[in-house]
């Protein structure tokens, strides 16, 4: 009773004080002072007071402003099929061999720690956001070890933890970076500060959800309590430092975690100084990094468009939506739609990839990177698609599913997954692309970035792990927990076992063969005995759908695009069958779109298809392969065929014009047909260097 006394008398001084000062409490700026008023004496500032401790990779257990709960990490294993394998590839091969790289002497993250650290001597080596991608690494072993339960892996952890820890200074400032070469702490916004922090907060948070263990979240308080204190009276000098801001997320979860209202605060903070400072070269931002390229132009809740660098803008709406998750401002998730819509309707690849050019110009003309670019603006061959931002256009529709409980972002995941994210490694697990274009020619001028097939080692190694750790953890994504039941967003081979948020159990077991198959059926192995919901996902391409309980067909309605909700008392022994016809279709894109005009590609399911010059005739470009638009495909499921696909086979038209004149007067071409090998486009380049297109010119019949 005292304290909820002393929490209704400071809430009353604290309106008094309001009015006082002519303040608006609605108003996105002074939202951080009604935080910061609810006091850290008042909350507990140790973990150890807390009940209840969430354990998903994203903890929305007490956010209330969330319509889809997570599952804890470890409730849903990958059983069989698809992603099951890939789990399994991440686990005994992708991780082992990115750990030999990042703690050995070609990716040097682990040396940069032990040097920070006095372990060792020399001199800093690799990008300024090494720190991070070692984190990441971290944080992917540590899914995996929530599967396999593989104590060596903690054994190895705690030992990087360790080295860490001597690395970070006294007053909580972590960046090996910057203290090697002993460089002033946030001088330049090009040092990427905010995203090592980020993925700092987020693996010591993955760490103590899954071990209970303190070690790793003290570091990660300790730095983030100095960047509360560095950042917290925001001098004007640092008001731009929002560059590459996975912070965001990083202080959402250690506010979830701890409920210290700082972490909140801040991270409201970093969002409300975007759009605040001149848009102008100086000592703490360089010429490259101003403007639209950072999303500082516009403040967030004015936005309209995704703007700039595509990695840095998903992290930071990704991280947005976090904030709102806690604090339901209205002015966030309005400005998250309107964005939202712009990516998906204007921006997005048919591969769920985002990133549109290697350089260009924003909407107003700034010069941006990397980037997000002008609407409709899809270059094939030109198009940047970084495996990153591909992964964080899923972390950002993660969270949109999680806050609105729509089936549309869930479908965005989808088709990152099996499309543009996986382009990014090889099938052997050991082989990275950075970029992901859609058409690739053996003549095509290479970027600092681009590969003429996949390497076993970037430079820039940011994309690596982070493709490694979405994978570990991708089974928390698969279902989510609703107000009375159970939501299932993503399909797969698994079982499942976890609480509903009344606190009663639930297990039950996915089998499918998807997706190459749209057959998918659920078996309850345990449950209450209370009705409940189950929610179905129905894809946007699944159109007539339809399902079946213990064998009898529902006579339900089933929406492509929209969840599907089952309500009845379930008992076990109870089989829900899914069947998502699964039909191959030409896709074209909008009229807008110079560059894939008169074009189309070849979608199945949630799988995009492509071309590749080792299933053409010898001596054949890519840009030879018409399609015709009454095209007939056969599927046919090969299992030992890259890796175990469903490929499809159609009869194209080859031409036989190579004229290279820059114009020619138009005239009639004559044509070969051959009958094509379609393949998913994640396993192209993997058969050496090859060309490959996933849009091919219509020849209308």
């Amino acid at each position: 009773m005292k304290k909820i006394f002393l929490l209704i008398t400071l809430a009353i001084f604290a309106l008094i004080s309001c009015k006082q000062k002519n303040k608006d409490l609605t108003k996105p700026e002074v939202l951080t002072a009604k935080l910061e008023f609810v006091s850290n004496d008042i909350l507990p500032k140790s973990i150890n007071n807390l009940k209840n401790k969430g354990t998903g990779s994203v903890d929305y257990s007490n956010s209330i402003h969330v319509k889809f709960k997570n599952i804890n990490i470890g409730d849903c294993v990958w059983t069989d099929g698809f992603w099951a394998d890939k789990f399994e590839l991440a686990e005994k091969v992708m991780i082992p061999n990115m750990g030999k790289i990042l703690t050995g002497d070609t990716g040097f993250a682990l040396n940069n720690f032990k040097i920070a650290a006095g372990l060792k001597k020399g001199k800093h080596e690799g990008m300024f956001w090494h720190d991070g991608d070692f984190y990441k690494w971290m944080e992917a072993s540590l899914y995996i070890y929530a599967i396999n339960k593989d104590e060596k892996i903690l054994k190895e952890i705690d030992n990087y933890i360790d080295i860490i820890g001597k690395a970070q200074l006294e007053n909580g400032y972590l960046q090996t970076q910057i203290t090697i070469p002993e460089k002033q702490p946030f001088s330049e916004v090009k040092y990427h500060e905010m995203y090592n922090s980020g993925h700092l907060y987020i693996s010591a948070l993955t760490h103590y959800r899954l071990t209970g263990k303190r070690n790793f979240l003290d570091i990660a308080i300790k730095h983030a309590n100095n960047l509360y204190d560095v950042f917290q009276p925001q001098p004007k000098k640092l008001a731009r430092f929002g560059f590459n801001q996975v912070q965001i997320m990083g202080l959402v979860e250690l506010f979830r975690t701890t409920k210290d209202n700082r972490y909140l605060e801040l991270a409201e903070i970093f969002i409300n100084m975007r759009g605040k400072s001149k848009v102008r070269v100086d000592p703490t931002v360089s010429y490259r990094n101003i403007g639209d390229m950072t999303q500082e132009r516009i403040p967030l809740r004015k936005s309209k468009e995704a703007v700039g660098h595509a990695v840095l803008a998903l992290y930071y709406y990704a991280g947005a939506a976090d904030v709102y998750a806690e604090t339901g401002e209205q002015a966030l998730i309005e400005a998250l739609d309107r964005i939202w819509g712009n990516i998906v309707n204007q921006k997005m690849f048919i591969t769920g990839a985002c990133g549109q050019k290697h350089d260009g110009g924003s909407s107003h003309r700034d010069f941006v990177h990397e980037a997000f670019t002008i609407d409709y603006e899809m270059h094939n061959a030109n198009a940047y698609n970084e495996t990153c931002a591909n992964l964080c256009n899923a972390m950002f529709n993660y969270r949109m599913m999680s806050v609105k409980g729509e089936s549309k972002y869930a479908d965005v995941i989808e088709t990152v997954m099996y499309n543009s994210a996986l382009a990014g490694i090889d099938l052997g697990g050991t082989n990275f692309f950075y970029t992901n274009p859609l058409r690739r020619s053996f003549d095509h001028k290479m970027g600092g970035t681009d590969y003429p097939t996949r390497v076993p080692y970037i430079p820039c190694f940011c994309c690596p792990p982070n493709l490694v750790r979405t994978i570990a953890k991708l089974s928390t994504w698969a279902y989510s927990l609703t107000n009375n039941g159970l939501a299932v967003n993503l399909y797969g081979g698994n079982k499942l076992e976890t609480h509903l948020l009344d606190g009663s159990k639930i297990k039950l077991k996915q089998k499918t063969d998807y997706p190459w198959d749209g057959a998918v059926s659920f078996t309850i192995e345990g449950c209450k005995n209370d009705a409940f919901d189950i929610l179905l996902r129905i894809p946007k391409w699944a159109q007539n759908s339809s399902i079946s309980i213990n064998g009898k067909k529902e006579n339900i309605e089933l929406k492509g695009g929209e969840y599907t909700t089952i309500n009845r008392k379930w008992k076990a022994g109870d089989i829900i069958s899914l069947n998502m016809p699964m039909k191959y279709e030409l896709v074209v894109g909008h009229r807008k779109i110079e560059e894939i005009r008169n074009q189309a590609a070849i979608k199945r399911g949630p799988v995009v298809y492509c071309v590749e010059t080792p299933d053409l005739p010898k001596n054949t470009n890519v840009l030879d392969v018409y399609l015709p638009s009454d095209i007939t495909l056969t599927s046919q499921k090969l299992v030992g065929f890259l890796g175990g696909l469903t490929t499809l086979k159609g009869n194209i038209l080859l031409t036989s014009d190579k004229d290279n004149d820059m114009y020619r007067t138009l005239k009639k071409q004559t044509w070969k047909p051959f009958e094509a090998t379609f393949i998913p486009y994640y396993a192209w380049s993997n058969r050496g260097v090859s060309e490959m297109t996933v849009f091919m010119p219509i020849i209308w019949k």
